[in-house]
């Protein structure tokens, strides 16, 4: 979850840290969302943390804390979309399931499509299949993906080829980075339109939607003109 749209070296901090402050599957279920959003800080797209702390109260009180190993039942859990579910299987259980990531999908570009653009990942998924290894796919995955970032580092990033290749918008003044700032203040002590205005440097009438989007994802709460996270 915390890999999703991150850096590793960022994640590797937060990670240990997280696992230090919720050590099981009872003890995020258990923690308020404002205490689980705190320790995420830093890794932006609060949602994943919402929706992490959402399937772990569902593996804690109708699975007895016990996750689920099937991907058809793990994409049931919230937030987990089928890469996720493919990659718990795949990495915590060993199972051979086809799972696409970046650093994957950049060795099967480079490899089986040269020179060839709008590639879909349906393709790919074909290739995967067919070289998947079914006694240890874990340890072929991990090879996959860090020839992915050798290759990435040393010829280039291939994934411009892919169907699905969308370049990143810059986050500095985006509404992402925008929603950030108002997590971080939020969380600080709650505060109404003009006060988060003035602390986020952005006109009200911007801040108005970006913190309706906040209340639709359930980040935040609205209480006559103040916002906190419950």
């Amino acid at each position: 979850m915390m890999l999703q749209q991150t850096q590793v070296v960022r994640v590797i901090p937060k990670y240990q840290s997280f696992l230090r402050q919720f050590p099981n599957i009872q003890a995020l279920a258990l923690a308020p969302l404002a205490e689980v959003l705190l320790a995420w800080q830093g890794l932006g797209y609060n949602r994943r943390a919402k929706y992490l702390k959402e399937a772990a109260t569902v593996v804690h009180t109708l699975r007895h804390g016990r996750w689920p190993r099937s991907v058809d039942v793990l994409v049931e859990l919230p937030g987990v979309g089928p890469y996720t579910a493919g990659a718990v299987a795949a990495f915590a259980y060993n199972q051979p399931v086809p799972i696409i990531e970046t650093n994957i999908r950049t060795v099967y570009l480079r490899h089986f499509f040269p020179n060839v653009t709008n590639v879909s990942d349906a393709a790919i998924m074909e290739l995967v299949r067919a070289t998947l290894d079914q006694a240890n796919p874990r340890d072929w995955y991990y090879a996959l993906m860090d020839y992915g970032a050798y290759l990435k580092q040393t010829v280039g990033n291939s994934n411009h080829q892919s169907k699905h290749y969308a370049k990143q918008s810059p986050f500095k003044g985006s509404d992402r980075a925008v929603r950030g700032a108002i997590m971080r203040h939020v969380l600080e002590a709650p505060g109404s339109l003009s006060v988060l205005a003035r602390q986020v440097g952005v006109d009200q009438e911007k801040l108005r939607k970006i913190l309706a989007s906040l209340v639709r994802d359930q980040l935040i709460v609205k209480q006559g003109n103040r916002y906190y996270v419950a």
